[in-house]
């Protein structure tokens, strides 16, 4: 049987602000979605989609446990971005070279 793709990929899934920092909310602990909403000054319906996205990317885990649904981070979708941004990190390290050395250049050019 063929794995159901995902509704939102994780590059979809971390463009938002807010659903960034409910994935660093989420790496300490696994808490429910009335936890997490005390730290976000939208509704708990607002705090659920953004859950919801996660979710469908794989970014977290949802567990029932009695009444409540709790939530917690699902780091492995994570790889496949820092691979992906890994392999331009060699341009960034050559840019931010350049740039450091155009920067020092010029001050030793103002000190003279």
């Amino acid at each position: 049987m063929a794995a159901i793709p995902a509704k939102h990929d994780v590059f979809q899934a971390i463009a938002d602000p807010t659903r960034r920092k409910l994935l660093k909310l989420l790496s300490n602990e696994e808490m429910p979605v009335t936890a997490i909403s005390g730290h976000f000054s939208m509704s708990r319906t607002a705090v659920s989609k953004h859950l919801g996205v996660l979710a469908d990317a794989g970014l977290v885990k949802k567990q029932k446990v009695g009444r409540e649904t709790r939530y917690k981070l699902a780091p492995e979708p994570l790889h496949e971005l820092k691979d992906w941004l890994q392999y331009f990190e060699l341009y960034w390290e050559n840019k931010l070279g350049a740039l450091k050395r155009l920067v020092e250049s010029d001050e030793l050019d103002k000190d003279t």
